[in-house]
């Protein structure tokens, strides 16, 4: 018999990730959360148990009076809960078979199963948190660095949705002006005073939203991470670098030059900032079909990140292959790496300045680890230059809110370009209304259903 799903069912999960743990959490929500909990729990009764208590008991089949597992059951009444409903959490030893039985038994007995997302969905519903905080959580979750997991943190606080709240006031207050100028005029030139209002305020707007949007590329290199291509001619030493920042033994390291047929993709912490390191084939020409197919990938690689470490042999003189890796990378944000710095030094630094441009040139050597502390360094200082290391600052990281804010950026263009073209007020209002909806999306204060769906949808079961 199929479930009839409401809105605000009592609903379950399992809130760990599946396999082998010390505990797993098993988690519920709704009105009936405590009753449901208590058909299953020998105990305590949970209905007379303070709220916020942790309470030990037996989780029991009903229908056979079976022992399933020790548990200890947390009990949170609304409205001081992620949820602002009655939320039951029950910690069961880790397994999948334990945990599976006993939210198979919750949702025998009044709950049913919960949608990806929907305890955070509830809590955007019942006014817990804003969309922003809601998709802040996700982040959190993901977060790769602890100086993205502190952007998300403070997102998760509410400092984006505060700045994003005060736009939306300021551009609220300038068309209640605007509307009580238009009513009840004192003056002839009412006008041009509530002209001036807008375009004032359109201009203040727009600059502060691109305060926001200038943290948008370090933001997103957070929340993403950072796409980087390893590359250069055979046997310069790529992979001992990826092994070096990965500190770990990832790629096969010989003398023989070639040995990196295929493109390898690691994450690594590099200063804070996610790097997704792609360490690629040697890009050279050859006849050897496989090696032919890896400087194929290597090059898609190259086409597609966001930062090139071009790695080239200080032991050794340029190449007409090295000479093409920096054309081809020019333009591209760089780090060039003169490594062997060991051995007895062939290339000429001067004249490999003036073919990079400025270009940061980086002297090391993965064989005694001289120069890969700078080159962490410099990693950070390219993408997190002027950028404060700081829990309060807030950064915007998410594509969706970046999308948004260049949208009503634009919208306060065409309040701007619309009175500089002596367009009527009540026309350039409609941009300037546009502007404050756009903004309203970001916190959920202006959203529609189809959206809210699609990104409750990319949560986790049981978040």
């Amino acid at each position: 018999m199929s479930q009839t799903i409401t809105e605000f069912d009592t609903i379950a999960a399992i809130s760990t990730p599946p396999g082998e743990g010390a505990i797993s959490i098993v988690r519920l929500s709704g009105e009936a959360a405590l009753s449901t909990a208590q058909r299953v729990f020998k105990g305590r009764d949970l209905a007379q148990v303070a709220s916020h208590t942790i309470n030990y008991g037996h989780i029991i089949d009903p229908d056979t009076d079976e022992e399933v597992d020790e548990v200890m059951v947390s009990v949170m009444r609304a409205p001081k809960t992620f949820t602002r409903e009655d939320v039951i959490e029950i910690n069961c030893h880790g397994g999948i078979v334990a945990t599976n039985r006993i939210l198979q038994l919750l949702l025998s007995h009044g709950a049913r199963l919960a949608e990806p997302g929907e305890f955070t969905k509830r809590a955007f519903l019942n006014g817990r948190i804003d969309l922003s905080q809601a998709e802040a959580v996700m982040d959190l979750i993901r977060a790769k660095t602890d100086r993205s997991m502190k952007v998300a943190l403070n997102q998760l606080d509410g400092n984006l949705s505060t700045l994003i709240r005060q736009l939306r006031q300021d551009i609220l207050d300038v068309l209640a002006q605007v509307e009580v100028n238009i009513d009840y005029p004192e003056y002839d030139d009412v006008e041009t005073m509530t002209t001036k209002l807008l375009l004032e305020k359109a201009q203040d707007v727009k600059v502060r939203i691109g305060e926001l949007l200038e943290t948008a590329q370090q933001g997103k290199v957070l929340r993403e991470g950072l796409a980087t291509a390893i590359v250069g001619r055979p046997n310069v030493g790529k992979s001992s670098l990826l092994n070096h920042l990965l500190h770990e033994d990832k790629a096969i390291v010989t003398d023989v030059a070639g040995t990196t047929r295929d493109v390898i993709e690691e994450y690594v912490n590099v200063k804070g900032v996610p790097l997704k390191l792609v360490d690629t084939a040697g890009i050279h020409e050859t006849d050897d079909k496989v090696e032919k197919i890896g400087v194929e990938r290597s090059k898609q690689a190259l086409a597609t990140a966001d930062l090139t470490l071009l790695v080239i042999n200080g032991s050794e003189s340029l190449t007409s292959e090295d000479r093409e890796l920096i054309e081809e990378t020019t333009g591209q944000k760089r780090i060039v790496i003169l490594n062997k710095t060991d051995l007895p030094q062939q290339v000429d630094l001067a004249n490999l300045q003036m073919l990079v441009g400025d270009d940061s040139v980086i002297g090391t050597s993965v064989l005694t680890n001289d120069g890969l502390s700078q080159l962490e360094d410099q990693i950070a200082t390219l993408f997190f230059g002027g950028i404060e290391n700081s829990q309060t600052t807030v950064m915007v990281t998410n594509a969706r809110h970046i999308g948004l804010l260049k949208q009503a950026s634009a919208a306060l263009d065409d309040v701007m370009s619309g009175i500089a073209a002596g367009m009527p007020v009540d026309l350039v209002q409609i941009d300037m209304t546009r502007a404050w909806d756009l903004l309203g999306e970001i916190t959920g204060d202006s959203v529609q259903d189809e959206l809210l769906t699609q990104l409750f949808s990319q949560f986790c079961l049981g978040k």
